[in-house]
């Protein structure tokens, strides 16, 4: 379960990076300033939850249990998430109106703050 968990948290990081150039580079001249601040936000969260990720992976003090399931509820979360804030963000660029689908953005943040409250528990619980 480690190595998948580090894997996805090394995928995440590094997709983060292409996007965060993909938006400061390919992105500057197509959108508007408000929008690429949007499109960095979702670079952010998707890194942040990478870190997240790779400490998990890396942890001793979790359980295999208790690491799935930040494992999921990170990538779902991240996907709905930062995924459609990416759609958002470049909503101007496409046929697709990503503006139908917002409705999954908080569902995604509500994942990761889920992920958050579970391994704050599980420190809180450890007997050290």
């Amino acid at each position: 379960m480690n190595k998948e968990i580090l894997v996805a948290g090394a995928i995440l990081g590094f997709l983060a990076v292409i996007l965060g150039a993909f938006g400061a580079h390919a992105l500057k001249n197509a959108l508007d300033a408000e929008a690429i601040k949007t499109f960095e936000t979702g670079v952010k969260y998707q890194m942040y939850h990478a870190l997240l990720l790779l400490f998990v992976g890396s942890s001793t003090m979790l359980s295999s249990g208790t690491k799935s399931t930040i494992l999921y509820l990170v990538v779902i979360g991240v996907i709905l998430f930062s995924g459609s804030i990416y759609g958002l963000a470049t909503n101007a660029l496409t046929s697709f109106n990503f503006k139908k689908i917002g409705f999954v953005t908080p569902i995604g943040g509500t994942l990761l703050i889920i992920s958050w409250g579970i391994l704050i528990y599980k420190f809180i619980r450890l007997k050290v």
